[in-house]
């Protein structure tokens, strides 16, 4: 499990940092002034904040389609011309965890809303102290008996959560994870909790070895194995129920709509970039009638949307936790002071059978 870390008390800091990208694959840790905190907001100082190893190297690397286009909200269509974001781009990061040490005095004491001292989990970026709405902080506080860094996956795991609840899975059911990254892993132990039998996809063996562990049946590596025969021959020939693509590869995709029985699901789950090479939907995808349903963590499920949201999604998750039911202790590799923080960036991107989950410590 993790081990407890306790801090010693600090006086308040006046100047803070930010984590940004200045350019393609060029990251520094700027500083400064901590601003007054306005109205109906906390001040939380910052004690981890995860590193989401598909979203946030799309910025590094230079590939997100904000930083070529514009996303104009009310068609929800991406429009040319125009890039949306420029560099620097600061302070991206949506899994953290840290201490209270300022509330809007109107805030003291209303239900809900965490106090100075407390332990809170939340999306402010990866920045030593958040200046956040009440309305995204009410009820963060840490669950008790939850140790301080799993915190930080409470985001992480709201996303393979609702991969998850897209994929519709029934006791029983064969279901294929392709990838085995961090919430790859845990979309295997959500779906094997949900009572699938999972068959694990990756190219990295130390994945594959640890799938197993949070509840893979099965484990195929994806240079080596004919993937969605292999997933054939194990169900009689029908293929798997329902695929989750969450490695963001289109390749990959290509292969969990061709592991798939005749009508059968896949749920693209990825942050996928560029063109879309070595996806054919003129293959298995027509011919087998399959249903492309994608997962992001801007929604739940429209079906479910009268009883979930993504707020239920992280709360729920962080509760599977604390009980025991799902372990994110196993998946923290590196712990990186926030100062070192492009060294874990490049370790990410150039070594990434070296690292699950990159944590920058505050």
């Amino acid at each position: 499990m993790i081990a407890r870390t306790t801090f010693p008390s600090r006086p308040e800091q006046s100047r803070g940092n930010v984590v940004q990208f200045t350019g393609p694959r060029q990251v520094e840790v700027a500083s400064h002034e901590s601003a007054e905190l306005p109205p109906g907001h906390l001040r939380v100082r910052t004690r981890y904040s995860g590193i989401s190893a598909g979203t946030e190297l799309t910025a590094y690397r230079g590939t997100n389609p904000y930083l070529t286009r514009t996303w104009d909200a009310g068609a929800r269509l991406f429009r040319d011309g125009a890039a949306g974001i420029e560099y620097p781009v600061a302070g991206w990061g949506y899994s953290e965890v840290g201490e209270v040490t300022e509330v809007s005095p109107e805030l003291v004491g209303r239900p809900g809303v965490p106090a100075s001292g407390d332990l809170v989990w939340g999306s402010w970026g990866h920045r030593s102290e958040g200046i956040v709405p009440v309305e995204r902080m009410t009820g963060h506080t840490l669950p008790s008996g939850l140790e301080l860094l799993a915190g930080a996956f409470a985001r992480v795991g709201a996303i393979a959560y609702n991969a998850v609840l897209a994929a519709d899975i029934h006791v029983g059911e064969d279901v294929a994870v392709f990838g085995q990254g961090v919430i790859g892993l845990l979309t295997t132990r959500l779906a094997q909790l949900n009572g699938a039998r999972v068959t694990a996809v990756d190219a990295l063996d130390g994945r594959l070895a640890t799938a197993r562990s949070y509840g893979a049946t099965h484990a195929l590596d994806a240079r080596t194995d004919a993937v969605a025969e292999r997933i054939r021959e194990a169900t009689d020939g029908a293929g798997a129920d329902v695929a989750i693509e969450i490695s963001g590869a289109c390749p990959a995709l290509h292969e969990a709509l061709r592991s798939v029985t005749v009508g059968g699901r896949v749920v693209a789950s990825g942050f996928y970039q560029g063109d879309g090479a070595g996806l054919r939907l003129g293959d298995e995808f027509h011919h087998n009638r399959v249903q492309l349903i994608c997962s992001q963590i801007g929604g739940v499920p429209p079906q479910l949307a009268g009883r979930w949201r993504v707020e239920r999604l992280q709360r729920t998750f962080l509760a599977l936790v604390a009980e025991g039911r799902v372990d994110v202790s196993g998946l923290v590799s590196h712990v990186v002071p926030v100062a070192e923080a492009a060294d874990a960036y490049a370790l990410l991107d150039e070594h990434p059978a070296d690292a699950f989950q990159v944590v920058l410590s505050f």
